[in-house]
């Protein structure tokens, strides 16, 4: 339920914090005081459209901030989370209009976008009013209340899996009948290119060794003679090894004579003849390596030509020959198993849309079933409230030619205002003032089930007055013991069935400068105070404070 509102500079507020507890809670004030931009700056918190002249004149911006204490499993959590936004707490919805209209929405002090607060937000509020502006009464959501009234949730859920199961067999249908039309077209050409593919055998990374073999090889007859230069410098009869190797032997025969002075050179000398050693073994492995047959090198240059031949003939780099050869083969598969593919697919489809259909067939007669229901509830409450002579249709249109996520129904609230008249949609048919009673009705009547935890009436008891007031105030209060309820009324017997009561009025700011609207919670003197203004107008008498006393004393 929404706990704490705090709004700073907007029109005639300059600074305005409230707490809200459960149950009823009333506005009330002369007309003009401020009670319609309060309900707008709330909107605004909502994600509602701003607009920079909802600022406070001399001021750069304005703000609201919505503080709301949910259950833990609450829908709008969900939302919050799904947009990332931490959601342990209370949850805490901010909204920032500037001046020249730009606006910044925060939720938990996270900055998201206004979209996105209407969306955490159309589930924590309902604001109800004459004005279809306010009143979120689209058609969009009739069903949903049909279902929640008839506890058809579940079975709601079953039809949906159905659709899902509908919508992918279909597509994995489709998706077949594409490839299989496609490889039939191609049929030949596949034939002839998956021979050929298959015929050069291409392997991934071949080109790239074939291609560094040719060049080692074609570079190796510019290099063969002078490796064997080398080889014949360091093992030929020009070696130096030989006559190293007999002079460090006499030196090590001289070894005993003159250990320190010849140990130095011996060791200096088996270094060196170790070092020739390892570069003739060096020199005699690249002879080895340099050595290439002619045909090798035309078989590979051969090979090499083929693959960038058919790489040029396909379009796809030589690596992914292969991949292409497979991709062949995998089409050429499908052709041919296509027909068996398709029946299977095309059997799959149907069996989803039979599944779809007997789902969809039980979930519009369960709906059918439950309008009747709720209708019957809805005009029992219409009486009292002065539409005794309306009448209230749940109108659904079957079509299960047109399936969609949630069934075969298009589910819309008709209302007919007085015998002989024409029954229509209830936003076109029913004024502001009936339109607002035709919606209490509902909520009264779907109070435990799909409402949002608090519920705002906007002046739905204007144009009526005293048992119709006294209706509308019982029924506010009935709902109350459910959800949260705020209401601005101008009824006194409405203000009186109220746990909370907030008084509206106008003021002096800024040392008498400019207008301010004051929001004031009123004690059960004030509260009585109140009520009697609201029955006597500017003079208050003895007698309205009496009656008001009786008001509160009934209403208790």
């Amino acid at each position: 339920m929404l706990v704490q509102l705090s709004i700073r500079d907007i029109v005639l507020i300059d600074r305005l914090d409230l707490e809200f507890g459960r149950g009823l809670t009333v506005l009330t004030g002369e007309t003009g005081a401020g009670k319609s931009i309060l309900l707008d700056a709330f909107s605004l918190a909502l994600g509602g459209r701003g607009d920079g002249s909802l600022v406070r004149s001399g001021e750069a911006q304005g703000q609201i901030t919505a503080v709301f204490d949910l259950a833990l499993d609450h829908p709008a959590r969900h939302a919050a989370r799904a947009q990332d936004i931490d959601s342990e707490g209370d949850l805490i919805l901010r909204r920032v209009q500037m001046a020249d209209g730009r606006t910044r929405a925060f939720v938990n002090d996270q900055p998201v976008s206004a979209q996105a607060m209407r969306g955490i937000a159309a589930s924590l509020v309902e604001i109800h009013g004459q004005h279809d502006d306010r009143a979120l009464v689209d058609p969009a959501v009739h069903r949903t209340l049909v279902d929640a009234f008839g506890g058809l949730q579940s079975q709601t859920e079953g039809v949906r899996r159905s659709y899902s199961d509908l919508r992918t067999a279909r597509a994995d249908l489709a998706t077949e009948e594409e490839r299989v039309a496609k490889a039939r077209a191609d049929g030949d050409y596949l034939r002839h290119a998956h021979a050929e593919l298959t015929k050069l055998g291409p392997r991934t990374g071949e080109e790239e060794k074939l291609s560094a073999k040719r060049t080692t090889m074609m570079q190796a007859e510019k290099v063969t003679s002078e490796l064997r230069d080398a080889h014949h410098s360091l093992s030929g009869e020009h070696s130096p090894i030989a006559a190293l190797s007999a002079t460090m032997r006499r030196l090590e025969r001289r070894a005993a004579q003159a250990l320190a002075l010849i140990e130095p050179s011996v060791k200096s000398l088996a270094a060196a003849l170790d070092a020739l050693d390892s570069a003739a073994q060096v020199v005699e492995q690249a002879l080895r390596d340099a050595r290439y047959d002619p045909k090798e090198l035309e078989v590979v240059e051969e090979r090499l030509f083929a693959l960038r031949g058919a790489a040029r003939k396909y379009a796809v780099p030589a690596d992914n020959l292969a991949a292409l050869a497979e991709k062949f083969s995998a089409d050429l598969a499908a052709l041919d198993a296509g027909e068996a593919r398709l029946i299977a697919l095309g059997k799959a489809a149907t069996d989803a849309a039979k599944r779809f259909d007997v789902a969809a067939a039980a979930l519009s007669a369960a709906r059918t079933k439950t309008a009747v229901e709720l209708d019957k509830a809805v005009n029992a409450e219409l009486a009292p409230l002065k539409l005794e002579r309306a009448k209230f249709t749940t109108h659904i249109q079957t079509n299960a030619g047109e399936p969609a996520p949630d069934g075969i129904d298009r589910v819309e609230f008709w209302v007919q205002t007085n015998p002989g008249t024409r029954a229509g949609p209830l936003m076109k048919v029913a004024s502001g003032g009936e339109l607002a009673r035709f919606m209490l009705a509902l909520k009264v009547v779907l109070a435990d089930r799909g409402s949002a935890p608090t519920l705002v009436f906007d002046e739905i008891d204007t144009g009526v007055g005293g048992a119709v007031a006294d209706a509308i105030g019982q029924r506010l209060a009935r709902l109350s013991s459910g959800v949260q309820v705020l209401a601005v009324t101008h009824a006194p017997q409405v203000a009186a069935r109220a746990v909370g009561h907030f008084k509206i009025a106008k003021g002096d700011a800024d040392k008498g400068k400019r207008v301010a609207t004051r929001v004031e919670p009123l004690a059960q003197a004030a509260r009585q105070e109140e009520i009697a203004r609201m029955l006597a107008g500017a003079t208050i008498t003895d007698e309205a404070r009496a009656a008001a006393g009786r008001l509160l004393l009934g209403a208790g």
